[in-house]
């Protein structure tokens, strides 16, 4: 089994990890604080966004992964697609983070918790 953090918790750290090197942590929308899934929306400094969520890997590992979404004109995810996935999921949560090289604190999540991604 697979020690998670409750996404309350999980969410503060990137908030507080982004926000301390000039960036913008939000949270667009709060779901169950101790057992809800979570999506990261990804932008870099105001360009075009990406969305992150945990899925499965070959390697066992429940990790985040970019996955395709609609996205607008601007290239932002499209809102109705994440309001679709929250309606269909109130425990959900969505937060944006923006910020130079954001994958950067996706990745730094899998680093605190398992420091031997070759462990199996």
């Amino acid at each position: 089994m697979e020690g998670r953090l409750p996404p309350r918790l999980e969410i503060g750290a990137w908030r507080r990890a982004v926000e301390s090197e000039g960036g913008f942590a939000t949270v667009l929308h709060r779901g169950d604080p101790d057992a809800g899934t979570i999506l990261i929306v990804t932008t870099e400094r105001g360009g075009a966004q990406r969305l992150w969520e945990r899925l499965p890997r070959a390697d066992g590992w429940r990790g985040f992964t970019p996955v395709s979404a609609p996205v607008t004109a601007g290239g932002a995810i499209d809102p109705d697609y994440l309001r679709r996935r929250t309606a269909g999921d109130p425990d959900l949560w969505i937060v944006e983070l923006d910020t130079t090289r954001p994958e950067r604190f996706i990745e730094m999540r899998r680093e605190c918790v398992d420091p031997d991604p070759t462990r199996p």
